[in-house]
């Protein structure tokens, strides 16, 4: 049904913007001359075009994790209050954008420096598409700007990591019994005449994983099976258990140095004023905007790019 709605909502999306356009190219041709007129068509595709970038990053939210919930991480790299002042500007940043957003964020855990800032902070943020939206903010942000610790008003340079992983869910085991091949033999070793002469033995294949339990020690084939299964289903959670670490430690892996060099994006607030994104190049100047959570132009381009990037 989830899915269901979602591909109704992007068909809906696709119908109006064919309307839109359509009814702006009649306009055209019958206002050509009207400024009052072409200024209000203009203003319908102004709009119309936000609608279709926003439809194309849906289309592209479309993996197995981009609907969860995310955990985003901040930690100020090295320089002492310069760099625990800017993690805390990050913070501000990101759940300004979260309130704008209305997605929901809790704060798991927030350490504040010792003159001014953060150490570090997690928040759990919660809403649609969170994790698909946020994963491209992983990486090393760096600010430009003087320094309101510095008494001599110098120019400093801080960095700062952001780290945006999925919500990892407990494991939950189960098993299709189409997945399953069991067979039966008979049991070997001491246990009387029914256990040796009868097909009380059971080895059950769970075929995905491969897996293979076999129990031969009750005098029944039900209690057999039914203590197999209970040893698959422990097997089968370990073996999720397993992927999941795995999969921690590769995202883990992700994390660079704080440190010049390894930034993704840059924040310039002296001598100048511009927000760039190395990655994209897309740049913005209204920089007290985009401190103030008005980020989704960078979300944008960072998803085109990211999905540009994985068809090559």
């Amino acid at each position: 049904m989830s899915e269901l709605s979602r591909i109704e909502k992007v068909l809906d999306t696709v119908e109006r913007l064919e309307r839109d356009i359509s009814d702006a190219d009649e306009m055209l041709e019958m206002f050509a001359d009207d400024a009052q007129a072409i200024k209000e068509m203009a203003k319908s595709l102004d709009t119309a075009e936000k609608d279709l970038n926003e439809l194309e990053v849906s289309l592209i939210l479309s993996g197995p994790k981009d609907t969860k919930m995310a955990i985003m991480s901040i930690h100020p790299g090295a320089g002492g209050v310069e760099s625990c002042d800017w993690a805390e500007m990050l913070y501000r940043m990101y759940m300004r954008y979260f309130e704008r957003k209305g997605f929901k964020a809790n704060v798991l855990d927030l350490q504040p420096g010792e003159v001014a800032g953060v150490k570090d902070v997690t928040i759990e943020v919660s809403g649609e598409y969170a994790y698909g939206l946020l994963k491209g903010e992983s990486g090393i942000h760096r600010l430009v700007r003087v320094s309101p610790f510095d008494s001599a008003k110098r120019r400093h340079t801080s960095f700062a990591s952001v780290f945006v992983m999925p919500e990892i869910e407990e494991v939950e085991v189960t098993i299709d019994s189409d997945d399953l091949r069991i067979d039966t033999f008979r049991a070997s070793g001491h246990g009387g005449q029914n256990v040796n002469k009868l097909s009380t033995a059971v080895r059950i294949t769970h075929i995905p994983t491969g897996i293979v339990v076999q129990c031969q020690n009750e005098r029944s084939q039900h209690q057999n099976k039914e203590n197999a299964m209970k040893i698959l289903r422990a097997r089968i959670y370990a073996h999720e258990e397993e992927k999941q670490a795995a999969e921690r430690a590769k995202l883990e892996e992700k994390k660079t140095e704080i440190a010049w060099g390894h930034q993704i994006r840059s924040y310039v607030l002296f001598p100048y004023q511009m927000i760039k994104d190395h990655r994209t190049t897309h740049e913005e100047h209204n920089t007290d905007a985009v401190l103030d959570g008005d980020i989704d132009e960078f979300l944008t381009s960072t998803l085109l790019w990211q999905a540009e990037n994985a068809n090559r």
